[in-house]
């Protein structure tokens, strides 16, 4: 007996419904920054931050600490570059579990690469309350100018090679101890330090070069906003890429 094949106008469309309903999805393409926004950062920080990467074309993801919280190791080492910004870094700490800092450590050694600003230079030291310890033990104290009682200041920070650049410093860390030094406070200190920990790099930085002018009401400084906020994108992209930068 034969059989005749009936054909049907929907065939076609039946068939690439199947494929399609079999076919593997797209996995979700992860930015190369992943900037943390959460509890104890400051907002106007976080937008600061924001501000340069999008002037500087970076895809980023932002993370508050409940998401930061959420994230194990593999996850983190899926960005390439952690961005911690300022704000208090106590209260940072104080927001995410012991886990995700082991985790973002335990990320870094693996190969993420750190950006630490203010805070979050204070964050990758060693210190009593929940820090990252990317220091290898070394623990961070507040530059001098904090012991005088000031609490921000108009500062020049001597590089190598390069005219000095004048930043924005607010309650930020002395960098001493730790990686090779690229930038000095005026009494010569360390001001942003840089290298290897574990397979990641790490930039930190006492200072706030992504400070915008209205941050500088109040005060007064030699030079624009934009010399030190591009000087943010270089230590950003610095770190996205591994580069070293001129030290001592």
């Amino acid at each position: 007996m034969g059989y005749s094949v009936v054909k049907s106008p929907r065939l076609p469309l039946l068939i690439s419904l199947a494929l399609a309903s079999c076919a593997p999805s797209a996995s979700r393409s992860v930015p190369p920054v992943l900037l943390f926004s959460g509890t104890g950062t400051s907002a106007n920080e976080v937008a600061a931050i924001e501000a340069i990467l999008k002037d500087r074309h970076l895809q980023y993801s932002t993370a508050n600490s409940r998401q930061l919280n959420g994230m194990n190791a593999p996850q983190l080492m899926a960005y390439r570059l952690m961005i911690v910004p300022g704000g208090n870094f106590i209260d940072i700490g104080g927001s995410l579990a012991p886990s995700t800092t082991a985790n973002i450590h335990r990320a870094v050694q693996g190969g993420l690469n750190y950006l630490g600003i203010c805070a979050g230079a204070f964050l990758a030291g060693h210190a009593s309350y929940n820090s990252v310890n990317l220091t290898s033990g070394v623990r961070f104290g507040f530059y001098a100018a904090e012991r005088r009682g000031i609490r921000k200041a108009a500062v020049f920070i001597s590089g190598v090679n390069t005219l000095p650049i004048e930043h924005y410093w607010e309650d930020g860390p002395e960098l001493t101890g730790w990686g090779a030094v690229v930038g000095k406070y005026p009494d010569g200190t360390p001001a942003i330090v840089e290298g290897p920990s574990g397979k990641g790099w790490v930039i930190l930085t006492g200072v706030h070069p992504e400070a915008p002018d209205s941050w500088r009401r109040g005060m007064t400084f030699a030079m624009p906003a934009s010399v030190a906020n591009a000087y943010a994108g270089t230590l950003i992209e610095a770190a996205l890429n591994r580069t070293s930068l001129a030290h001592y």
